[in-house]
């Protein structure tokens, strides 16, 4: 009843928003897009998207629609992996960001590993920076990488989904407007350190580091314990943390764009994984995710 190219649309559509994004991940023209949207409403019936000026959200039914496009995919795949007889085989060398981590993505590295064990997957988790800079040395095949939306999109730059940043802490803290931001941090050269201080430094907020760790579970055990705010992805808040209110007065922090960048030569096991992680990419977030629809967002 359901065409798998047209549910592989719907899903890049409902994993960026955009159409325009969702155009670019799959190599083909709005239109297209477009129309295999069109055809999908049109088997399933219902409306999956609401599209207006502001942008494109999931309506209830493209919601559900989600994890029916997941399951007919990958039984699918797995159709066609049996039948072909095709078994990837070699080493692949993947970084990711400690964020992504904490979310379902070991679920599906999993998966992966359990479709293709022939394949010796090799994990590092690190800061995006240093994922991105380690990619460009030859170090890895693939890594899954934040990234800010006014970047120059690289060749190699596939859009998973497109977030905002947001101010996270715990509950029970309390920001003294005539007192500096404390901060709890990543080291440099992270992204949201980075993007934290420049937007206080642009608004004249006074602001001071409270804490500093390259690991995500300390910096969230100083946010618990109240040291401070974090700058952090909307749609992964760490549990026991919370969106800091807007009442605290801190300045908006502006988009971020989760990617996948391949290294120099791409090969089967990366592209196989890159495929795993593009079709379940909603999964690696929750509902506090960004509506930019098909415009970057921007501090």
């Amino acid at each position: 009843m359901f065409d798998p190219v047209q549910l592989r649309t719907f899903l890049a559509v409902a994993q960026t928003l955009s159409f325009t994004q969702a155009a670019h991940r799959l190599g083909l023209r709005q239109s297209t897009v477009s129309q295999q949207v069109r055809r999908l409403e049109a088997a399933a019936g219902r409306q999956l998207f609401a599209r207006d000026t502001h942008g494109v959200e999931l309506t209830e039914d493209g919601a559900a629609m989600l994890g029916f496009a997941r399951t007919i995919l990958d039984a699918n795949e797995r159709a066609a992996s049996w039948f072909t007889g095709t078994r990837l085989r070699g080493r692949l060398r993947f970084g990711a960001s400690e964020d992504f981590v904490l979310t379902r993505l070991p679920e599906i590295l999993e998966g992966f590993r359990r479709e293709h064990p022939a394949v010796d997957l090799e994990l590092t988790v690190d800061l995006s920076d240093t994922l991105h800079q380690q990619l460009a040395s030859g170090r890895f095949d693939l890594v899954l990488v934040k990234r800010n939306p006014d970047e120059a999109y690289e060749p190699r730059g596939r859009l998973v989904w497109r977030d905002r940043l947001v101010w996270i802490g715990s509950e029970r803290l309390r920001l003294e407007p005539d007192r500096p931001v404390p901060l709890v941090v990543f080291p440099p050269p992270a992204v949201t350190r980075a993007r934290a201080l420049e937007v206080l430094e642009r608004h004249g907020r006074p602001w001071r580091v409270t804490c500093t760790s390259g690991s995500l579970s300390g910096l969230v055990a100083a946010a618990r314990a109240g040291l401070g705010v974090m700058a952090h992805t909307g749609g992964m808040i760490p549990p026991g943390l919370a969106r800091v209110p807007a009442r605290a007065g801190l300045p908006e922090l502006g988009g971020v764009d989760v990617v996948l960048m391949h290294g120099a030569a791409p090969h089967g096991p990366a592209e196989a994984l890159a495929e795993a992680i593009l079709a379940s990419g909603d999964r690696l977030h929750g509902p506090g995710r960004g509506r930019d629809g098909d415009s970057p967002a921007r501090p």
